[in-house]
This record gives structure tokens, sequence and C-alpha cells, in this order.
């Protein structure tokens, strides 16, 4: 074979390639550790094939070396990969999976800006690598978490998680809005100050709710979609990674891996069934739902936010003065105790502690405002 002189440039990303291939080196050892140690059958035959496509990373990126007139030499994984190997053989995979789940996130985007390396295919495989170890971290592994059995029977069909928002929504408008009314009222101003201030409380504190609803839920959405792009893609240009990724998902699932390999087969057969499956069992998303609608998300804060935050003002519509002021805060203080009852059907806590709580946080909270008001009004009305 003729030898041939390497390029400059090639040279100068010997560093680079050295680097990559001893992440490589560090994540199959790794892999293969954790094989060992896996109880497993399914589990390690899923880490032997990570271990597998690392080390065809470390073969590329040697041959990238070797090409460039460099030396790869053998090398040994660090300290890193050494001390989790150790960890997960003395203690169990389950005890270091967290931390390689952590580990391949950062690591996830490494390749994106190599040439060489996207040419290859490597970006599409570290996400895939994300993505298993995700899977496997999630616990118990192997079976169902409990929220997923407590759907298949019936409950807890995203009805709690819109219940607590439901609560603490209007919780929200009311602590906030009747701290500013008693601040006000500390203050001794008018009743017509007091009113005004609460209905501009009102409307700031709703419309900044449902302002910030709309960018969390719409933010949401867009990575979702943007995840859902990035697979499509993948699938397009390297199906059969994506097929080989999928039954290594389905066989951390509890499926063998001739059935595992057979479901995978059928299912990116279907170029339309392929992503709708990629996206719920990789990512997690729904792509029907998106996260929902934020300009739904941004009108429900904003009326829960409003509707609790009325609770001080809505005596100022018979009454005038003091007594308009204490009206609100009784009815304010009820309102908290039936909001603290109602949050026991998430935290299984008594009802009168629940209750009491809140009322006894949401008055301490209006107590202080209350107490600064007073002495912002003698220190202004002293001047």
């Amino acid at each position: 074979m003729s030898e041939t002189k390497p390029a400059a440039g090639a040279r100068g990303n010997l560093g680079r390639y050295r680097r990559n291939l001893q992440g490589e080196v560090d994540s199959a050892a790794l892999y293969r550790a954790l094989a060992e140690a896996e109880s497993d059958p399914r589990l390690q035959q899923v880490y032997r094939r990570l271990a597998g496509v690392e080390e065809a990373h470390a073969e590329f990126w040697t041959r990238r070396i070797l090409g460039a007139g460099g030396r790869a030499g053998k090398l040994r994984p660090g300290l890193r990969s050494r001390v989790l190997a150790w960890f997960a053989r003395r203690f169990g995979v389950a005890t270091v999976l967290p931390i390689i789940d952590t580990l391949e996130r950062s690591d996830v985007t490494q390749y994106d800006a190599q040439p060489e390396a996207a040419a290859a295919g490597l970006p599409a495989d570290e996400r895939s690598h994300a993505r298993i170890i995700q899977a496997l971290a999630r616990p118990p592994r192997g079976g169902l978490t409990g929220g997923e059995v407590a759907q298949l029977e019936g409950r807890h069909r995203g009805g709690g998680n819109a219940l607590r928002a439901a609560v603490l929504g209007a919780n929200d408008g009311l602590v906030s809005n009747l701290s500013l009314v008693a601040g006000v009222a500390g203050a001794e101003l008018s009743s017509h100050a007091v009113l005004v201030t609460g209905i501009a409380g009102l409307i700031a504190g709703a419309c900044s709710m449902a302002m910030g609803e709309w960018l969390s839920v719409n933010s949401a959405r867009e990575l979702a979609q943007a995840q859902i792009d990035i697979e499509a893609e993948e699938l397009r240009t390297f199906p059969a990674e994506e097929q080989e990724e999928l039954a290594l998902i389905y066989q951390t699932k509890g499926l063998t891996e001739h059935q595992a390999k057979l479901l995978a087969e059928r299912i990116i057969g279907d170029k339309g069934a392929a992503l709708d499956t990629l996206a719920r069992e990789e990512l997690g998303i729904d792509p029907n739902e998106l996260g929902g609608s934020a300009w739904i998300a941004a009108a429900t804060s904003f009326l829960l936010f409003a509707g609790g935050a009325a609770m001080p003002i809505l005596p100022f519509a018979v009454l005038s003065g003091n007594q308009a002021v204490w009206a609100g805060a009784a009815l304010s203080g009820a309102v908290m105790f039936l909001i603290g009852a109602g949050t026991t059907l998430f935290t299984g806590r008594g009802v009168l502690f629940s209750g009491l709580r809140q009322l006894a946080i949401g008055l301490a909270a209006a107590g202080v405002t209350f107490g600064i008001g007073w002495l912002i009004g003698v220190a202004i009305g002293g001047g």
C-alpha cells in the first residue's frame, strides 16, 4: 500500500479526533461493564449492542487519526468510566443509570458541528443512545410505572394536574390581590383608591399569568415540534438505525429480541405510523397534542387568576370604607379555607388542617402588607 502524505488541515484535527476516540473508548467500556453487571439477559443484550456501536465509532476515529498521520495507540477508559463501572458492578446498574443518562444528554450534540461525524451518521447514533438510556433510567425498569398502571385502571387521566393548576391559579390571584388591597387599606387611603388598586391588580396579574402561560405552553409546543422534525429527518436518512433503536426500546419494555425486531420492522415499514410511534416511544410526545393549546392555557390561567383576585374587591360593589375592606377579607378567608380543603384531593391531608393552614398563610401575607402600608401611610402623613 502506498503511503500518502496527510493534508495540513487533517493534522490540525488530530487533537479533536483523539478526544472523540477517548470518549468512544470510555462509553464502550462503560456499556460493557453495564452488560456484565446487569442481571436481566434482555438488558444485557441492549448494553452489548450499545457498546458495539461505540466500538464502531472508536474504529471510525482511529482511522481518521491514522489518515491524518497520527498514532492512535491503545487507549484505556478514563477515570470517570472506571469509577462508574465499579459502582455498577458493586451496587447494581440502577445506581449509575441516572448519572449516565445525564452524561448522555449533555453529549448528545457533540458531533453536530463535526462534518466527518455528521457524514457518517454519528449524531443520530448519539441521540439514539441518549433516548435508550433515558428509557432505561425511568424507574421501574422493564415494567409499567405506578402512574401508567393507574391510567390503565382509569385513574389520574390528567385530571389531577388540571385540578392542581386550577386550585393554585385561583389561590395565586386571591392571595396576591388580597395582600395588595390590604397594603393600600393599611395606608388609610379612600375606599375608591382601594377598589381601583384591587381592579388594577386583578387585571395586571391575570394578564401576566396568561402571558406567562402562553409563552410556556407555546415554547413547549415549538420544542416538541422541533424534536419531531429531527426525528422525521433521522427516519428519512437512517431508517435502519431508527428501526434498531425502536427494537431496543421494545426490548427494555419486556419483549424478546425476536418480538421486538418484528414489531419494529412492521412499524418502520409504515412511514406515517413510524414517525408517530417514534415520537411517542422515544420522545414521549403525542404528535396530536404537543402539550395542548397555548391560547386555551392562557385564557384558563387568566380566568382562574381573575376569579381568585376578585374575592377581596367583590364587597365593594355593595359596601364602602372599612366595611368593604373587612368584608373582602372575610370572603377571601372563606375562599382560602375552601382552596386549602380542595388541595386534599391530591395531597391526602385532613380537610381541617389543610384549610386552616392555607387560611393562616394567606392572612399572614395580607397582614404583612397591611402593616407595611400602615407604616408608609404614617410616614407620608407625618411628612
